[in-house]
């Protein structure tokens, strides 16, 4: 424990907390999507999804993202993670997510503006995304295959 000393346990913690937080609204959003969908553009319905999808990214996703980022850079320095392989393919995962929550943000703002561009069975199966991307950084982070 080199810079961190005492709170690295606890920037460990915020980063687990965090984790939680952003995988809770990865899952969440797609579901909202579907039910979204069934909404006529324009409706009262439209626009009570439109305020919830966009107090789900403002209030969870937005700032659990930063702070995953930044609890997790900060624990990447502090063990030397760069040179375990593990830690590259948890990387890999965690900029896959990211990308994710990019692409959720965006089609959030396609529904807003009337776009329905995806299919109810295709948002269903965008949302196995961050659940097959957890397991994998969790068993890279837990086993340490290589």
């Amino acid at each position: 424990m080199a810079y961190l000393g005492a709170a690295y346990l606890w920037v460990k913690a915020a980063h687990v907390i965090f984790v939680i937080f952003l995988m809770a609204g990865l899952f969440m959003m797609p579901r909202f999507f579907v039910y979204h969908q069934e909404s006529a553009p324009g409706s009262d319905e439209d626009r009570k999804w439109i305020d919830r999808e966009k107090r789900l990214l403002k209030i969870i996703l937005n700032p659990s993202l930063v702070l995953t980022w930044i609890f997790g850079l900060m624990l990447m320095v502090e063990i030397g993670a760069w040179s375990f392989g593990w830690f590259h393919l948890k990387l890999l995962f965690v900029l896959g997510l990211t990308a994710y929550h990019g692409w959720i943000a965006g089609y959030a703002k396609k529904l807003a503006k009337g776009q329905r561009t995806l299919t109810d069975r295709q948002l269903r199966l965008f949302n196995e995304v961050p659940g097959i991307a957890a397991a994998v950084i969790v068993i890279a982070v837990i086993v340490k295959p290589f």
